[in-house]
């Protein structure tokens, strides 16, 4: 929320892509970029203080693909070009769903994973908030957590923390969410899906800590470098 008023924060970092959740549209993030030199900026939502936005810096460029679906709306897809590479990027904020509880958070991922599976046969990216993990895999949905892991293995693709850090879903030391913004109650819930063909020995992965990052977010931001384009 009011990213605005936290965008340097995040920006000095020098980053290509940024994927944000819960953020405020368009209009009202280019009023206060004050400065900020960037390619592109795309805002979905309902609500003009709290959608999904991508921006997009340096050399990385992204254009909204035509057949996002408004069943999945928080999961969103684009191209991003860097020099003469296209690849789709799936910008995700899984949603509560208000009719149909099977549909909550991780479901709207599996629908959507299913959805766009062609798509996703070309290498692609799926990063952001999936408001999961498999510690609630028993929880009744259309699709649980390891559901999506093992999809997106089929897809030739793994997430970047749990390859970097050789470690099982379910099993991460790093939390990405601290709930209510409590330190005693840390969950990994945000991720970032890559093609294995991407990743490296040059591959990195952190997460901000609790301390620099809490009176910005309860989440803390994921941040991905030496990814092979």
């Amino acid at each position: 929320m009011a990213f605005r008023k936290k965008y340097r924060e995040i920006t000095r970092l020098n980053p290509d892509i940024l994927v944000i959740q819960e953020c405020e549209n368009d209009d009202k993030l280019k009023a206060h970029f004050d400065g900020l030199e960037y390619n592109q900026i795309y805002w979905h939502g309902n609500n003009i203080h709290k959608g999904i936005a991508v921006i997009s810096f340096n050399d990385a460029e992204v254009t909204p693909k035509s057949n996002h679906s408004e069943e999945y709306k928080y999961i969103v897809p684009f191209e991003l070009r860097i020099g003469n590479k296209k690849i789709n990027l799936f910008c995700v904020w899984a949603m509560d769903h208000k009719t149909e509880s099977i549909k909550r958070y991780i479901g709207q991922v599996w629908g959507a994973v299913n959805y766009y599976s062609d798509d996703l046969d070309e290498p692609s990216i799926l990063i952001g908030d999936l408001n999961s993990n498999a510690i609630w895999d028993t929880k009744k949905r259309i699709g649980n957590h390891t559901d999506v892991v093992n999809f997106l293995r089929s897809k030739r693709m793994s997430s970047v923390y749990h390859t970097c850090n050789d470690c099982r879903h379910g099993e991460e030391n790093d939390p990405t969410l601290f709930l209510l913004k409590k330190e005693s109650k840390p969950y990994h819930i945000d991720y970032c899906f890559v093609p294995d063909s991407m990743l490296s020995n040059q591959t990195k992965i952190s997460i901000g800590e609790y301390s620099d990052w809490i009176r910005l977010s309860d989440h803390m931001p994921i941040i991905i470098d030496g990814l092979k384009i």
